[in-house]
């Protein structure tokens, strides 16, 4: 299998003027720019989005994208894995591409949440969870808190220390030209910011946000390589999963992900994990192999994750500093990891790294992606 990512591209994460269509062309147009001329012409066209009619007003996206950029009469599939939708997309080109039936995909996704009112933003998430907890009343960030109620007791850690993932990903973002927030924080701005669900406050939580980002991929060789990928599935139900403090999920796609690249946790060198909500990176770093159970907060603490640290976690920004608009993230950080194995994540740059990892959780836990990319020397 020789799958090989030969263009990227994203736009400025944030709320936006433009609507769906138009952000899903910026983003199409930078990664066939940047791809070889004889690529630009792709067999495949997947779009990404999780709630385009609800939050963008678009419905039928694959000919609609196929029109703007002159691809009338390729093949298309629209796919909605909910927060994890442009992970989900990619991994759908990645198995449609490395079996033959196309030499190449152009992967789209996006979405516009800004132009739609807060509480359809926040019932679009939550139609992705348990009906018998949306029933009781739950949404994302009320279990997004119990999540963390339970890690933090588990390993008494004082909720004040939560904030540090935010710190760490908003001064990331500093540094990156298309983040939604290029403004650093504080320990003392998180912990004083609004209440949203205990112990979560506004600045452990994303912002609703627009944004898109898009990949060319080939059967072919090529500077970045896509190594292995995996999804796992758990129960919708939260209060019914065994322990709150993981994710399954995501244990099932990073064991599926190292056992295609025959690889593991020691040999990744950066990474893009999910951070709708801060706790869930403390979680990331344990699902994936990183660090032991509850290990996560001293691991950052000693430099580990740090742009200049041994294994670079978020230098974007993430979807705390960056921004989360829902279905474009999986791909953004596919695109950011890419970048930064081609040496083409400028002022984001973490050293000289040979492979990568991304994770992406979908709903709350429920449907989660892992990636491998190395560059094409790699192991």
């Amino acid at each position: 299998m020789t799958l090989s990512i030969s263009g990227t591209g994203i736009g400025r994460f944030g709320r936006r003027k433009e609507g769906l269509e138009e952000l899903l062309e910026e983003a199409a147009r930078e990664a066939l720019e940047r791809a070889p001329p004889a690529s630009r012409r792709p067999g495949l066209l997947l779009v990404g989005s999780m709630a385009p009619a609800v939050l963008g007003g678009l419905e039928n996206l694959v000919p609609r994208m196929a029109d703007r950029l002159g691809l009338t009469g390729v093949d298309g599939y629209h796919v909605d894995t909910a927060s994890a939708s442009g992970a989900g997309v990619f991994h759908i080109a990645c198995e449609l591409v490395s079996g033959g039936r196309y030499e190449s995909a152009l992967v789209l996704a996006g979405e516009k949440m800004t132009g739609a009112p807060t509480e359809a933003v926040t019932g679009a998430l939550a139609r992705s969870l348990s009906p018998h907890e949306i029933r009781h009343g739950a949404t994302m960030p009320a279990l997004a808190a119990l999540v963390a109620q339970e890690y933090l007791t588990r390993h008494r850690i004082p909720w004040e220390e939560l904030g540090e993932v935010s710190v760490q990903n908003r001064e990331n973002a500093v540094k990156n030209p298309n983040a939604q927030f290029r403004t650093p924080v504080t320990l003392e701005e998180v912990n004083r910011s609004r209440v949203i669900a205990r112990p979560l406050r506004l600045l452990h939580v994303s912002a609703i946000s627009d944004g898109a980002a898009g990949i060319l991929l080939e059967h072919r060789p090529g500077p970045v390589r896509v190594r292995g990928w995996g999804q796992g599935t758990d129960v919708l139900e939260v209060a019914s999963r065994p322990d709150p403090t993981r994710f399954e999920a995501t244990r099932t796609a990073a064991r599926r992900a190292y056992e295609m690249a025959r690889s593991s946790p020691r040999e990744v060198d950066v990474a893009e994990l999910h951070d709708a909500f801060a706790p869930f990176q403390l979680v990331d770093l344990e699902d994936v192999g990183f660090c032991g159970p509850g290990e996560a907060l001293t691991w950052m603490r000693n430099g580990n994750g740090a742009p200049g640290g041994s294994l670079p976690i978020n230098p974007s920004g993430g979807l705390l500093g960056r921004g989360h608009p829902v279905g474009a993230s999986g791909l953004a950080q596919i695109v950011e990891v890419a970048r930064q194995l081609s040496q083409e994540a400028g002022p984001l740059q973490a050293g000289h790294p040979r492979m990568g990892l991304t994770q992406s959780v979908g709903g709350l836990g429920s449907h989660n992606f892992v990636t491998l990319l190395g560059r094409e020397e790699g192991p």
